[in-house]
């Protein structure tokens, strides 16, 4: 779906730091949502945390960088870093270009996959969340 011209897939989940989430069988795939890749710029660094990273939901465990921002990477659930996207090691501008394909960021082993289910999900929600942030970021 289409939210004030950021392409905002409804079959996603979205992490409140504006991260997307597909889910994968056992695993998750995370990476930045177009409002978060719009509002950063043009990435120039994506740190990739080493396979087998323990993650704690909500707090941080990577980092990005674009010319004008430098942004933490909240894990969305508890679990461990399956794989990070090696390819963004030498092309992170691919967040930008796709953000929702092969611009993602890692995958992840989650402790317990109900989890999932406390991210943002649904047209509505997705919707509301968004304008409240783009009115937020319109502010700053």
């Amino acid at each position: 779906m289409e939210i004030q011209g950021y392409n905002m897939p409804d079959d996603l989940y979205y992490e409140e730091h504006h991260f997307w989430v597909r889910v994968e069988a056992d695993t998750i795939v995370m990476g930045m949502d177009d409002f978060a890749q719009d509002l950063a710029g043009d990435v120039a660094y994506v740190q990739l945390p080493f396979e087998g990273k323990k993650l704690v939901k909500g707090k941080s465990f990577a980092r990005v960088e674009s010319g004008k921002w430098v942004g933490k990477v909240y894990a969305p659930v508890n679990g461990v870093v399956a794989e990070a996207n090696e390819e963004l090691e030498s092309n992170p501008a691919l967040i930008n270009e796709d953000c929702y394909g092969r611009g993602w960021m890692y995958k992840i082993k989650p402790n317990d996959m109900a989890e999932v289910e406390d991210l943002i999900k649904g047209a509505e929600a997705v919707e509301k969340w968004l304008l409240a942030d783009i009115e937020k970021y319109k502010q700053e």
